[in-house]
C-alpha cells in the first residue's frame, strides 16, 4: 500500500505543468534541491512543482549573460 502512494506521489508531481523534471535541470547546469537553493545559488526551474527545485550557480549566471 505505501509503495503504491508513492507512485501516485511521484505521478502527481510529474503532471505539474511548470515541471520541467531533473533530466533538464542537469543538463542545463543545475541542481534539484528539495525545499529551498543553497547561499550562492538561484531558483531558475522547477524540477518537480512546487517541492523540488532546479537551483543554478550565481557565477555561472553571470557568465551566460
Amino acid at each position: 500500500m505505501g509503495i503504491l502512494v508513492l507512485v501516485f506521489i511521484f505521478i502527481s508531481l510529474t503532471q505539474q505543468g511548470h515541471a520541467h523534471g531533473p533530466d533538464t535541470c542537469n543538463h542545463g547546469g543545475g541542481l534539484c534541491r528539495v525545499g529551498t537553493c543553497v547561499s550562492g545559488e538561484y531558483l531558475a526551474q522547477y524540477c518537480f512543482e512546487p517541492v523540488i527545485l532546479c537551483c543554478k550557480n550565481l557565477s555561472s549566471a553571470t557568465t551566460e549573460s
